[in-house]
């Protein structure tokens, strides 16, 4: 009989704030005045969180929603927000592609896969209807959101593209107009616009949608990089920023833009980017972020240190006092000099020059306003639009888990302020509870597991496991073990300056703090009866600590009240630093794992060395001991495990695990057999894996963390793990009742390592020859691709077989009505006995819109004939045309040349061209006279629904002829 063993399942994911791989977006929620609420200014924060996005109130800290595809397992690393709709967002993945959210439901709306690498720049334009992509990939696609498709794919940069922004300038003229006819000229020449690009190779382009290529390119940096672009609201100008703190200011022609998009030739005649000079900020590191404000005065920088740059754009007025103060101070200078003579004239001549705006630099239009300090290195950040004149508002998240809310006063005109008084910006807001500030490197699970301390560096954590929920937070030193105390009450942590600290979770304070060791205190564990505790510390020393409770004073009163205290019992001396130590269940043993790579077992009662265990290569970095006190299992830095028996300490077995350093290895208390010989192991390979202790085979692998996992904690029962890796999570991982069986994991493994090379190995060839191109097709083979080209194959051999099944048996019938129906494929009988041209449309139209073009290219050209039957039979009866228009027109660009050549074929496309053309007239027809209903009741709607209470056009009749002047004469 083969062995069976029950499945565990990621089912929760707490402890994160944001990750340090995508940028933060400000969303007004419900907050906003415009949406009816009271516009207080805080609003919600859309960050990404491995490979979920988070939206948190950041005034209340909680989290509103997360928005999860079960099929999706890459990070996020960009997101950007509708302008038309607020509730629409796009979110770009590691792996390349695009999901369209819709907040209010949270789910996915459509998704694009068109890049080969992690996505670092998302750009909606000015309609909504269309989403530019730029990717680690160097390339940049446009993707039509109403057809759910990808228009084009745009060749050019060397290196990855760091910033994206479409340019789409409003003519002036048609601002004057008010007619109808001016709206629409004026859409009909903004529909394509331009689109700006910055890349890693320090060049910034301009492309011209409409005629998909570049029309201009500039070398953004002088020292080697572009790393951010920004651009204003009114498209006239943009700031790129690169390494040193070097950042370079743009104008763009925008009347020249619009000029263009009106040409039918469109032919760039001169430059529409101009250089207007450089800035150096005051950080010189890498400049990774830049935005303008919404009212254009001011704009934010940071790079990738403790602070946010904010500068302030003067005004005209301020430009000129400012040359004004520039002229005087110059004046003077020549003054003192005594070289009044011989220099007045020269010196009348350059202030009137100075006068003139054209002679300002621009550090004059360009000034540093604040620099904002915060709590962690800066990720990304945003505006936060507010009414107020008075502030400017910054949501700011941090590489270090938190989102942080800065109010910085702006500057008042009005007033007369030294130029050196800088403004007093605060925190008001942060969203930081909900997750550590550093890596957690331990993990305890109370006694009746629902309960769970996580300590980091600075911090300890305490959680409900079942809301996942922080109960409470304590602050620590920096802490490398951890542990509940009996009755759940009490918790230990052991720290690298090697305290051991004690932490009260009812009253929510530290009651003690014990000098335990001279170094590290890299492991504890509670003694199995629960009376006393060991240490084990980088000081070559394990110490036993006994609990004893004493009463101590409340001051200013004669009472007491009991309070637990560690009491050093006994010290157990070693050759070398210890680094893990375990109790057996029994009690009998103490295993001690040192840093020369060996094990030792002692007794715990005399400390007498039972066991020495040799065999790794590189230091036991965990260990842990079976419930039955027969198994001992280790873990190394060398990647191996190696399982031992305790009785006569021999080596079990020994196998190689993980890809890098195992961190921790712990048993399962009961499974399913009850030896309770199952045990689970972590990695810097970002995998936990599953292993039957008595096969010695892996059951299995669990991947879900983003990075190394650094601790892991086993349920008293067994029924979940917890872990807790570098990506700043807490993952937990539930039994479930679903059965696995250890052959059918190997092949599931195979299947994905098998599906992982084919789609890379079926990425086109022609692409290295189109890399001279700037135009490609936005088209990626992936699996979901394949699967659908497989099915159209299939669908298309089956109802052609059937469809010429079903014309002899109607030939048949002409000749002899009785002639019995002939036994057609089973599929047809089972969806009850549909057509073949249903059944190949259904198929068809089960195929995502995105994926559509793609899994079209996977069929060889021998089904094309096939293909274009249907489509013929598609047209004759109408069947959804849009999607067969899209199917034809596709295959006939794809398939030109064979097309072209083969006979046959033009009987079939003429015959699908008149039945066709047959088919869009009657639609068009139809449609023209839906318009025209609907004019007709749009005009009858409006005579008999609109009832003015006043009429506008005696309005000042009525108000000279009356003498008393009333608000409302008559209302009913």
């Amino acid at each position: 009989m083969v062995k069976s063993y029950l499945k565990y399942e990621h089912s929760k994911t707490f402890g994160l704030v944001n990750s340090g791989t995508a940028n933060v977006v400000w969303s007004a929620g419900d907050l906003s005045p415009s949406r009816g609420g009271s516009g207080n200014g805080s609003g919600h924060a859309i960050v990404g969180a491995n490979e979920d996005v988070l939206c948190w109130d950041i005034r209340k800290g909680e989290l509103l929603s997360r928005w999860s595809d079960k099929d999706c397992k890459s990070q996020v690393t960009a997101i950007a927000q509708s302008q038309v709709d607020r509730d629409v967002y796009a979110v770009g993945y590691e792996d390349g592609s695009i999901r369209l959210w819709d907040s209010k439901i949270a789910t996915v709306i459509v998704s694009f896969n068109g890049h080969r690498s992690a996505i670092t720049a998302l750009a909606f334009d000015k309609s909504g209807v269309r989403l530019a992509s730029g990717s680690k990939d160097t390339d940049v696609i446009i993707w039509d959101l109403v057809a759910e498709l990808g228009l084009f794919k745009l060749r050019g940069h060397k290196d990855q593209i760091t910033g994206l922004k479409f340019v789409q300038p409003e003519p002036e003229e048609e601002h004057e107009e008010d007619g109808n006819g001016a709206v629409r000229s004026h859409n009909e020449s903004t529909d394509d616009g331009f689109l700006l690009t910055t890349g890693k190779d320090a060049l910034i382009k301009l492309w011209d949608i409409s005629s998909q290529h570049c029309i201009e390119t500039h070398v953004a940096q002088t020292n080697g990089e572009c790393w951010a672009l920004a651009i204003t609201h009114d498209y006239s100008g943009c700031i790129t920023a690169g390494k040193d703190g070097e950042l370079k200011i743009w104008s763009i022609d925008t009347a020249g833009l619009c000029r263009l998009s009106k040409q039918v030739d469109s032919i760039a005649e001169h430059q529409y980017l101009h250089s207007r000079g450089v800035l150096h900020r005051q950080g010189k590191d890498k400049s990774t972020g830049v935005s303008f404000h919404s009212r254009n005065d001011y704009f934010a920088i940071h790079g990738s240190e403790k602070a946010v740059e904010i500068w302030r754009i003067r005004t005209e007025d301020e430009v000129r006092k400012s040359l004004a103060r520039k002229r005087k101070r110059r004046r003077e200078k020549l003054a003192t000099a005594g070289e009044k003579a011989d220099v007045e004239g020269d010196a009348v001549e350059l202030d009137e020059k100075s006068e003139d705006m054209s002679a300002a630099e621009i550090t004059d239009f360009f000034v540093p306003y604040v620099i904002v300090r915060t709590g962690g290195k800066v990720r990304s950040f945003d505006w936060i639009r507010t009414k107020s004149s008075k502030t400017i508002q910054l949501l700011i998240a941090t590489t270090n888990n938190q989102l942080e809310v800065y109010s910085v006063p702006t500057k008042d005109k009005t007033k007369k302020t030294k130029s050196d008084d800088l403004p007093d910006y605060s925190r008001t807001l942060s969203v930081e509870l909900p997750g550590h500030r550093a890596d957690i490197r331990a993990l305890s699970l109370s006694s009746d597991d629902r309960m769970l301390a996580s300590a980091s560096n600075g911090g300890l954590k305490v959680w409900n496991v079942r809301t996942r929920t922080c109960i409470r937070t304590f602050e620590c030193g920096y802490a490398l073990c951890t542990a509940f105390l009996p009755g759940d009450k009490i918790v230990v942590v052991g720290t690298k300056s090697g305290d051991l600290e004690l932490f009260d979770v009812a009253s929510a304070a530290m009651l003690d703090t014990v000098k335990a060791h001279e170094g590290a205190i890299w492991t504890l564990q509670v003694h199995p009866d629960g009376r006393s505790l060991a240490s084990g510390s980088a000081d070559k020393t394990s110490k036993f600590w006994n609990f004893e409770i004493f009463q101590e004073e409340i001051p200013g009163t004669k009472r007491t009240t009991p309070r637990l205290r560690l009491v050093h019992a006994r010290t157990l001396k070693v050759s070398d630093d210890i680094l893990s130590l375990r109790f057996s269940p029994d009690a009998r043993l103490l295993a001690v794992a040192l840093l020369d790579n060996t094990v030792k077992v002692f007794f715990v009662d005399s400390l007498k060395l039972f066991l020495n265990l040799y065999g790794h290569k590189l230091p036991v970095l965990n260990m842990d001991i079976s419930y039955d006190s027969k198994l001992i299992v280790t873990c190394s830095a060398d990647k191996n495990i190696r399982l031992w028996g305790l009785d006569f300490g021999d080596c079990h077995k020994a196998f190689f695990a993980h890809q890098d350093s195992i961190l921790q290895v712990a048993f399962v208390p009961h499974n399913q057999d009850g030896n309770g010989h199952h045990f689970f192991s972590t990695s810097k390979d970002r995998m936990i894996k599953y292993w039957d202790g008595d096969k010695f085979e892996q059951i299995q692998r669990l991947d879900g963390h983003h990075s190394e996992i650094w601790a892991l904690a086993v349920s008293k029962t067994g029924n979940f793990i917890v872990s807790a890796s570098h990506d700043k999570s807490i993952r937990v991982w539930e039994q479930t009742d679903e059965q696995i069986f250890l052959e059918e994991e190997r092949e599931k493994e195979l299947e994905e390592l098998y599906e992982s090379t084919l789609t890379t190995s079926l990425e086109p060839d022609h692409d290295k020859d189109e890399e001279t191109t700037e135009v490609g097709a936005a088209s990626k083979q992936t699996v979901e691709t394949l699967m659908a080209g497989e099915k159209i194959a299939e669908a298309l051999e089956i109802g052609i077989v059937d469809l010429q099944l079903m014309e002899e048996w109607e030939a048949a019938k002409l000749a002899q009505p009785n002639t019995a129906p002939p036994s057609r494929n089973l599929i047809f009988m089972a969806l009850g006995g549909i057509s073949a041209d249903v059944y190949v449309m259904g198929v068809l139209r089960k195929v995502k819109a995105a994926a559509l073009q793609d899994a079209l290219l996977v069929l060889p050209f021998s089904t094309v004939p096939m293909l274009f039957t249907f489509l013929n039979i598609f047209a004759m009866r109408m069947m959804n045309i849009p999607l067969t228009c899209r199917i034809l027109f596709f295959m006939l660009k794809t398939h030109h040349r064979q097309i072209v050549a083969s006979k046959t074929m033009r009987l079939m496309l003429d015959g699908i061209r008149s039945n066709l053309r047959q088919a869009l007239k009657s639609q068009k027809d139809e449609m023209g006279y839906n318009l025209a209903a609907l004019r007709v009741i749009g005009t009858q709607v409006v005579e008999k629904g609109t009832s003015d209470y006043v009429d506008e056009e005696t309005w000042e009749e009525n108000d000279d002829k009356s003498g008393k002047k009333r608000g409302f004469v008559q209302v009913s």
